[in-house]
């Protein structure tokens, strides 16, 4: 295949058939600014901010649409361009409130960012700015379309990568705007919370609901026990918020950190995995015995839950019934745990510190609870546990390491790799395998079920059964292969579906990223922990073993039903 080779501020560059003229900018070490491109996603040009001269046309090109063509030469910072640029921010800006300094996005902002870097330092247009209501119906995601700059990203992953819909375009011209149907709040119509809109929001246009303060009040009260779990994904990204390489492991900081902060027992959700995997193996192994309810999907992921409520409620009856990892946790702080240290549960406040805003709307259905009581009291994202640390005046980096508080703070390698996408699947095969096979695995290591690929499939040999097995990496996915599975085109006994790109190290409530590669070096980290670890599969976390014979009683038995276990409801879609 030839190469294309054109010209970018006097550089030659070579480029594949195929690349636009900002990719061969990239290809040459030259940064052109960008807004409505986002790597994961479509390209539109509708911003025009990345505009560049082309030897021969009459008007700019945008670079993230316009094809790289042989001996092409371009002007990425002629002062034709960079005047257009600087026009485009402040025509932006002449319509966006000018309240940075107490903005959620402070700091974090593209807007920000790009007014800085093209040297915009005055407005000179009068715009007309915009005065609707917050959406804030729900629990998960607050939407400010004042704030929007209509570039289109939100609308592009919640449509195309999530296939959901839950926001679209309204209105022409000036009067455009980023709108929910009927103009209902997002928690009437079908969003399933996941957050992938706010991680490709350039502004503050969305982001989380936040529960820092409802936070600091629990940990300023001395007569409440305060809990906390920290979900695997946290860890290999909660660095990144502090100045830290991305993918750097920060474990017994981060539990440090939250000692710090006041809590009294600091605990690992990798527990809850390790839980999730023994609950959601035996459950899997009854389906295989009894043919019912084949294949059976997974249920850790909450986005993925409330999507199938409302676009696949005639596959509820194959989701596990198994809680998540988080939900399993708050039933056993509320319950084991509070039995164990004699405090009532109305007297323990448990936070859970996730990757995933869909984890807020989680804790907050009703069958997550007993008594009145709700098991989670409150979910924090990584980027609001990196402001309460930033808040707090703990200097992370330098901070000394900590270990887990015990038994619930004990977990295996296999917890650790549900943080990324096939990672469920592998832990569960570890367990899997030894129980139905009563014999040892010689490779605990299932590469096969590994990578980012949208969907992938394995099919593992298993006592006389070929277990086939799938993963469908995002919600777009799951719809593909779930769509293949109801037209019998394809069969399998296991799927694992998690609702964000790359599982939970790209869910919503990770640190903002410009990186490409950011989802492999989260992944690699999780990787590296399960290597570092002692143990490594779930049924052999001796913490595990002890709840089951002190507690709980059998897998899948009725103590573990009522604890562990849950139901789902149908749901129309507006």
């Amino acid at each position: 295949m030839e190469r294309i080779k054109l010209t970018i501020d006097g550089t030659p560059v070579e480029v594949d058939p195929g690349s636009t003229v900002l990719d061969a900018a990239k290809k040459a070490g030259v940064h052109v600014p960008t807004l409505c491109y986002h790597p994961e996603l479509r390209v539109e040009g509708s911003c025009r901010l990345c505009v560049v001269e082309v030897e021969g046309m009459r008007s700019l090109a945008a670079s993230c649409v316009y094809p790289a063509s042989n001996g092409m030469v371009v002007r990425t910072n002629s002062q034709t361009v960079r005047r257009t640029r600087k026009s485009i921010v402040e025509l932006l800006l002449a319509n966006h409130p000018q309240d940075c300094l107490v903005c959620t996005r402070h700091g974090h902002c593209e807007m920000q960012d790009l007014s800085h870097q093209l040297g915009v330092r005055k407005v000179r247009f009068k715009g007309e700015l915009r005065e609707m209501e917050k959406d804030e119906s729900s629990v998960a995601i607050v939407r400010d379309p004042n704030k929007c700059i209509l570039c289109g990203r939100c609308l592009r992953i919640c449509e195309q990568t999530q296939k959901v819909s839950a926001i679209g375009l309204a209105y022409r011209g000036s009067k455009s705007v980023v709108t929910t149907p009927f103009n209902q709040g997002l928690n009437d119509g079908p969003c399933v919370s996941c957050g992938q809109c706010i991680k490709v929001c350039p502004v503050a246009a969305l982001h989380e609901r936040d529960a820092t303060e409802v936070t600091w009040k629990a940990l300023n009260e001395s007569k409440i026990h305060t809990v906390v779990q920290v979900a695997p994904a946290v860890r290999t990204a909660l660095g990144e918020e502090f100045g830290m390489r991305p993918g750097s492991l920060v474990t017994e900081k981060m539990v440090t950190a939250l000692r710090k902060l006041g809590f009294d027992r600091v605990f690992d959700t990798q527990f809850g995995a390790d839980l999730t995997i023994i609950e959601e193996g035996h459950e899997l192994l009854h389906r295989l015995e009894t043919k019912e309810n084949l294949p059976l999907i997974t249920s850790c992921s909450p986005g993925w839950v409330k999507y199938a409520e409302h676009f696949f409620p005639e596959m509820l009856d194959n989701v596990s019934t198994c809680k998540s990892p988080q939900q399993m946790f708050g039933a056993l702080v509320k319950t084991y745990y509070s039995e164990k240290v004699g405090i009532a549960p109305e007297n323990i406040f448990h936070v859970a510190i996730m990757p995933c805003t869909a984890k807020k709307y989680e804790a907050s259905r009703e069958e997550m609870g007993r008594n009145g009581l709700r098991d989670v009291d409150a979910v924090l994202t990584t980027r609001e546990l990196a402001a309460m640390i930033k808040e707090a005046g703990i200097d992370f980096e330098n901070l000394p390491d900590s270990e887990f508080d015990l038994p619930l703070g004990m977990s295996s390698g296999a917890g650790t790799i549900f943080g990324v996408t096939g990672g469920v699947t592998e832990a569960a095969l570890r367990t899997v395998y030894e129980i139905k096979t009563g014999k040892e695995l010689e490779e605990i290591d299932f590469h096969n079920v590994r990578g980012f690929a949208g969907v992938r499939e394995a099919s593992i040999p298993m006592n006389g059964l070929t277990l086939k097995v799938a993963i469908a990496n995002s919600l777009g996915q799951a719809e593909k292969l779930l769509k293949r599975v109801k037209s019998g085109e394809a069969e399998y006994h296991f799927i694992e579906i998690m609702g964000c790109l790359g599982g939970c190290i790209g869910g919503g409530g990770q640190p903002f990223s410009k990186d490409p590669d950011i989802k492999q070096k989260r992944a690699s980290a999780l990787y590296r922990q399960d290597h570092l670890k002692r143990v490594r599969k779930a049924h052999e976390n001796p913490a595990i073993k002890e709840l089951y014979r002190s507690f709980l009683g059998e897998p899948n038995g009725q103590k573990a039903h009522d604890l562990l276990h849950t139901h789902y409801h149908a749901r129309s879609r507006y």
